[in-house]
């Protein structure tokens, strides 16, 4: 079972085993189609594709949510379900790169749902592409699954949660934007510009090398550990624009063996409403 990512080789040796199921969420910020053009154009042999915004996220309400609030949980289990997702499924979820990003959400919101096996293909699209691996233009209805969830809501922070504790010591909270905008300066997405008082800086795009692949489990515990100490993962909670790319260092941590840490799934966009 692969619960943080797998590799391209391990996951092409796995490619006709009855219980993987391959989740393209390939997603272009301020391009809606974009993503779903190119699963249609090339894809996972077998992957079915799900949407950042019309899949992966809830509607957005005017002054109380962020830009990609999280779905309502009968919603995620009716998508979860219709991908073709059983609780004895091995999920595999890519995207283009670099970054994984809407990959790495969609991990995170099977894992708050109650199911394990969900891994990130390292490397992307981008990699399996360049080691001249399959790719199929075929689009496949998958049969529905029965999906059945355990949703473990200590995974998730909510605003009122981090508002109470600001001062007091009792959560690490680590924004993972790049420097520029948790210093609020080149801020083009969020009407305010700034970050949450207290929280810490660590982008989520450090946690790849220089191939986009991401860094060795070693190196990501240094990384983490240099900033949260002693810290248990139930109190370091991470946070982005959205909630999107936050799930990425969540993915990380979990990957550095260091737990499961919690995410603030509105982030600054629903922070500064």
């Amino acid at each position: 079972m692969y619960e943080t990512v797998i590799s391209p080789a391990e996951l092409a040796e796995r490619l006709s085993e009855y219980d993987v199921v391959l989740v393209d969420c390939r997603y272009v910020l301020g391009r809606p189609g974009r993503g779903r053009a190119s699963y249609l154009d090339k894809h996972l042999p077998g992957a079915v594709y799900a949407d950042l915004e019309e899949d992966l996220s809830g509607p957005v309400a005017a002054g109380s949510t962020g830009r990609h609030p999280l779905p309502g949980k009968r919603d995620l289990v009716s998508l979860i379900r219709r991908l073709g997702i059983t609780n004895a499924s091995q999920v595999v979820a890519y995207d283009e790169g670099p970054g994984y990003m809407a990959a790495a959400r969609l991990w995170w919101m099977l894992k708050w749902s109650g199911h394990d096996a969900v891994a990130v293909l390292d490397g992307g699209l981008l990699r399996w592409t360049d080691l001249g691996l399959p790719l199929e233009r075929e689009v496949r209805t998958p049969k529905p699954g029965d999906f059945q969830p355990h949703f473990r809501d200590e995974m998730v922070v909510s605003a009122a949660e981090i508002e109470s504790s600001l001062g007091d010591g009792a959560l690490t909270l680590i924004d993972s934007r790049s420097p520029d905008r948790f210093r609020g300066e080149n801020e083009t997405i969020d009407p305010v510009a700034g970050h949450i008082p207290g929280a810490l800086c660590l982008p989520f795009n450090q946690n790849l090398d220089s191939t986009s692949a991401f860094l060795a489990p070693d190196d990501l515990r240094r990384r983490f550990s240099d900033v949260v100490g002693e810290q248990g993962a139930s109190g370091v909670a991470f946070y982005c624009g959205s909630g999107v790319t936050a799930a990425h260092n969540v993915l990380a941590f979990y990957h550095a063996g260091l737990g499961l840490p919690r995410l603030y799934p509105g982030s600054w966009s629903e922070w500064i409403t």
